[in-house]
């Protein structure tokens, strides 16, 4: 894909649906290659590490960018990674290929802590303490405004837990059209955006949220693309 190609929020919409409608992909691929793709850097981010002595810790919500987070996990863990899943949310509130990605991860063995209940601060920072890197799958480029309960304090940390961050497709909190951050968004190292980078990451103020930016080809035609283009 060009390197200079950008896609908003609704634009990112549109290719996902098209490229079900009528290039007659699945959602499960979609995701499967977004969360592989982002496996292989995340894999070499932790090696990468001085000495990385904990665990990555996925934190998932519960919309597809949770899904992209259980991809994430499996593929980190047949890589002998030592990985687990903070999932902020009730599973049987996961729908879709985010609950399918949820129980190939689960009947996998791997490890996952799932909790709908309000953390108190104590008890959020101590789930992060003993880990070398944090991932973002909390909320997607769906997501406007500021991060409801119990997002909000995970956010806020995840941001003050002093651990390097990756971010799914976007930092939790920022719009990825106006570059703008809520008054709880992650602040990432790095991001991993699929498809192609979003308006928002361009703009100054997204920087300190933003990290180094990598775009990961999720495997849709590039004439799709061309077609978004036309319309």
């Amino acid at each position: 894909m060009p390197d200079d190609l950008t896609l908003n929020r609704e634009q990112s919409r549109r290719v996902d649906r098209l490229a079900v409608e009528r290039y007659g992909m699945t959602g499960l691929v979609l995701m499967e290659n977004a969360g592989r793709g982002a496996a292989e850097i995340i894999a070499r981010l932790y090696r990468a590490l001085p000495s990385p002595a904990g665990p990555i810790v996925v934190a998932c919500g519960k919309g597809n960018n949770g899904g992209d987070g259980f991809v994430v996990a499996r593929h980190l863990d047949n890589a002998g990674l030592p990985v687990r899943i903070a999932l902020f949310c009730d599973p049987a509130t996961l729908a879709g290929d985010a609950a399918a990605n949820y129980e190939i991860a689960r009947r996998g063995g791997l490890s996952i802590g799932a909790s709908t209940r309000e953390f108190a601060p104590s008890d959020l920072a101590a789930l992060f303490r003993e880990v070398s890197l944090i991932i973002d799958a909390l909320h997607g480029t769906g997501i406007k405004g500021d991060p409801r309960p119990p997002f909000d304090r995970v956010i806020d940390s995840i941001n003050a837990s002093g651990k390097p961050v990756v971010a799914l497709d976007l930092p939790s909190g920022l719009d990825c059209d106006t570059g703008l951050a809520s008054r709880h968004t992650i602040r990432a190292a790095h991001t991993i955006t699929f498809v192609a980078q979003k308006p928002g990451f361009l703009m100054p103020e997204a920087r300190p949220y933003v990290g180094e930016l990598h775009v990961v080809d999720i495997g849709v035609p590039r004439k799709l693309l061309d077609d978004l283009n036309a319309d």
